[in-house]
């Protein structure tokens, strides 16, 4: 049995390091906690796919010469799981979710200008799951007191 769990400790060393192209089974996950920047938005692809398209914005408190500073950083997540657009769509600004994103980062074309997006490395986050957390807080209309 040991030398059973050595060999699989051996192989599974060996692929952590290894030079191969990457499997399917490879992954790269984000997971955020943040608020929406704005309501989910509905939009389509060239081939007339619809998908919907978020932001979650996070912050995190960074070291200055002056204390700390908090920094915002915005997160644009595409979903392309029809069932999960009809969810996403019901969403508001302002509300508090843990989002999970599979990862990918797309090289620059070298045929395109640097300052277009195709010129830039670009990184996509598509949706696989989101948890709302908390609702935003309930705007006063006019003439509501407090």
């Amino acid at each position: 049995m040991l030398s059973l769990s050595r060999g699989a400790a051996l192989r599974a060393s060996s692929r952590a390091f290894s030079t191969t192209p990457s499997r399917s089974s490879d992954m790269a996950r984000l997971l955020l906690i943040g608020r929406l920047g704005k309501d989910p938005e509905v939009r389509y692809t060239k081939t007339n796919k619809e998908y919907v398209a978020y932001t979650i914005a996070t912050t995190n408190n960074s070291p200055t010469a002056e204390g700390v500073q908090p920094t915002t950083t915005w997160h644009h997540v595409l979903s392309f799981h029809p069932s999960a657009n009809n969810y996403l769509r019901t969403l508001k600004r302002g509300s508090l979710v843990f989002a999970e994103a599979n990862f990918e980062l797309r090289q620059p074309d070298p045929n395109a200008d640097p300052d277009s997006p195709e010129g830039q490395r670009q990184i996509f986050l598509r949706h696989e799951h989101l948890r709302v957390l908390r609702q935003p807080p309930r705007e006063k209309e006019d003439g509501e007191s407090e």
